[in-house]
């Protein structure tokens, strides 16, 4: 904070602010007419962790502001002095400084929380607030003429702005994808104040929207850090291995000098070393041999090599793997090899019995180990958003594949071109932060969406985007299907008209749990696809209560129950011939507001194979079994 304070703050007039969404500053902001190709853009800062900077990290002041007052008066006006928590004052000093100056908030004396978390964690008072919170701290900074400076936040749900010593910086929209604002011009040498704003009210325009089946975690959930960088930088550098054997590079360097830069690319390793000069729009693009002691990365050999890309004054470095993936008829080939995907799906929550998304390197491990470990998976569908970064870097580490999903669920609104634009950055921040994830082998489009003209068109783009982001990984989506009857028996067609879209097609399936099918029965079900495509299951499920039992296996909410389920579905699978992977939902209960049942569920969907705290239901070892016998032979 500053020593003194100016005639302006003392006369309790402050600085004017800028209230949430303001135009001229949000993140990668294209045009609401946005066409296939204009893909929403701005800085992307890949690998940020790795760059020098400070950990924001810790102990956060907060403020809870449900009527969002902080933004806006009672009669609409902007917020008044006394109400602007991002002002760079001491209340108090100002209180003593003018006695008559009222200011209805004190964020250097709000409550502590610590940060990164959902605000659920803070106060039990807290439990279903949706709305506004105000976060504030201090931290201290010595400026360098031959440095930039961003703020990089790695996930704040879901509206976003930020105020440094009293100033907006700009805002974002999207509650699982990061992004940087440059504050170069905002630094001050010494004591700085950084203001987060933080609006988790999801409206009917949103991605994703009101509705949905799982919590609602309000907050800013990864870190936040004060990124350092040489006046030009490199930006983006996407290495990556094509289908044809060749190692591709992208860089893009960010900078006054970014045109004409000679870029060198090396992996010490291999003794690899190659060279190039960016365009006149700061971009390199080449393809080059690859050397021959590469090898390839997969979940048996999870080789990852350090990539270093080397621009003027800049260097960063990451740890890739190289490997393929392509469609070949109704097969998936990994490295040309056809894989069967053993699989199961996650959210983005910790195992513990008051989850907060507080995703540190070992809930993250706790989760993917028991995946691999534990169930014999090769293959986690991170479900229902981007999951983080810290995420998807483990799974190229311990060897897992990954599916990648959009927050685009169920009742979207289609016609909406803010929407739509907003559902494209989301996508594009996605993409470009993890496309050198070697683990990451599709871009899932959306879940459980209704058919129709408006959705169709807004899919199309959206496919469009991916695969203009990233021609080397397969599209996918959780499709919704037709029942019908054949000969007396059921027959479940798969004719959604996305699929034409697709690379892979993601069916859900909870025939004998959201049907009346007698669970003997689902392994007569059968399965019709026309499109010549592999099929993955990509959610079945049943739920539990850890610890509940019928010996019958005639109750529903029993594990009884829930491990019969998975029998007959895994049997009934076994007759699909396109059906090329199984992820059953889900791996452990998680938090879920709209499941109420009071003795069952109280606010938790229990179809996972294990408890929120990490007890094994009888199904997690069906699944286990199952995938041992796969990984044993061919399918």
């Amino acid at each position: 904070m500053a020593d003194e304070l100016s005639r302006r703050t003392v006369l309790g007039l402050g600085a004017a602010g800028v209230a949430f969404g303001a135009t001229g500053a949000t993140v990668g902001e294209p045009s609401q007419t946005a066409e296939p190709g204009d893909i929403p853009s701005g800085i992307v800062l890949v690998n940020a962790a790795s760059r020098e900077g400070q950990d924001l990290s810790g102990a956060w002041r907060y403020s809870i502001d449900p009527y969002r007052d902080g933004i806006s008066g009672f009669h609409g006006a902007a917020a008044g002095f006394g109400h602007r928590r991002y002002e760079d004052h001491d209340v108090e000093a100002v209180a003593r400084a003018n006695p008559a100056a009222l200011i209805e908030y004190d964020m250097q004396r709000s409550s502590v929380a610590q940060l990164p978390a959902a605000w659920l964690t803070h106060d039990p008072a807290l439990r279903h607030f949706v709305g506004l919170m105000w976060y504030q701290r201090a931290f201290t900074h010595t400026p360098s003429r031959a440095r930039r400076a961003f703020i990089r936040v790695e996930a704040a749900n879901y509206r976003s702005s930020v105020y440094l010593n009293g100033a907006f910086i700009g805002t974002h929209e999207g509650g699982f994808t990061p992004y940087s604002l440059e504050v170069t011009d905002f630094l001050r040498q010494g004591a700085n104040q950084i203001t987060i704003g933080v609006d988790s009210e999801p409206s009917p325009d949103t991605v994703p929207p009101p509705v949905t089946d799982w919590e609602n975690y309000g907050g800013i959930t990864r870190p936040v850090r004060l990124v350092l960088t040489p006046e030009t930088f490199v930006d983006d550098a996407w290495i990556r291995l094509t289908r044809d054997g060749r190692i591709a590079a992208s860089v893009r360097l960010d900078g006054p000098r970014a045109v004409r830069t000679r870029v060198r690319l090396s992996i010490d390793a291999l003794d690899w070393t190659v060279e190039g000069r960016t365009n006149d729009l700061g971009e390199l693009e080449g393809a080059f041999d690859a050397p021959h002691a590469l090898e390839l990365w997969s979940p048996e050999n999870p080789r990852l090599y350090s990539v270093r890309v080397e621009a003027g004054a800049d260097t960063l470095e990451d740890q890739i793997g190289f490997r393929t993936v392509r469609v070949e008829g109704e097969n998936i080939l990994l490295n040309g090899e056809p894989i069967f995907l053993r699989g199961v799906c996650l959210h983005e929550e910790e195992i513990g019995a008051d989850p907060g998304r507080i995703m540190t390197s070992a809930a993250i491990a706790d989760l993917l180990k028991a995946a691999k470990d534990g169930l014999g998976c090769n293959f986690v569908r991170l479900a229902h958003y981007p999951h983080s970064e810290a995420m998807t870097r483990m799974a190229d580490k311990i060897g897992l594949l990954v599916w990648s999903e959009m927050p685009v669920y169920w009742r979207i609104n289609w016609g909406n071109p803010a929407t739509r634009t907003a559902a494209r950055r989301m996508q594009a921040e996605n993409i470009r932060r993890d496309r050198n994830r070697a683990s990451i082998i599709f871009w899932s489009l959306a879940n459980e969406t209704p058919q129709g003209e408006e959705r169709n068109a807004f899919l199309k783009t959206l496919a469009a985007d991916a695969r203009s982001l990233d021609d080397t990984r397969l599209i996918t989506a959780a499709l919704l299907t037709e029942r019908r009857d054949r000969n007396g028996r059921p027959l479940v067609v798969i004719n959604d008209p996305l699929a034409d879209l697709l690379d892979v097609l993601g069916v859900n399936t909870y025939n004998g749990w959201y049907s009346d099918d007698a669970l003997a029965d689902l392994p007569d079900i059968s399965w019709r696809s026309d499109y010549g495509k592999p099929m993955i299951f990509s959610e079945f499920g049943a739920d539990a209560k850890a610890g509940f039992h019928d010996a019958s296996a005639m109750r529903k909410f029993s594990e009884e129950f829930q491990a019969e389920f998975h029998r007959n579905t895994l049997a009934m699978s076994a007759r699909i011939p396109f059906l090329r992977g199984l992820s059953p939902w889900i791996l452990k209960d998680f938090r879920s507001p709209r499941r109420q049942h009071p003795v069952y569920q109280n606010g938790w969907n229990r179809k996972g194979l294990m408890s929120e705290t990490g007890a094994r239901k009888q199904a997690f070892e069906v699944i286990a079994a199952y995938y041992r016998s796969l990984a044993n032979g061919p399918r």
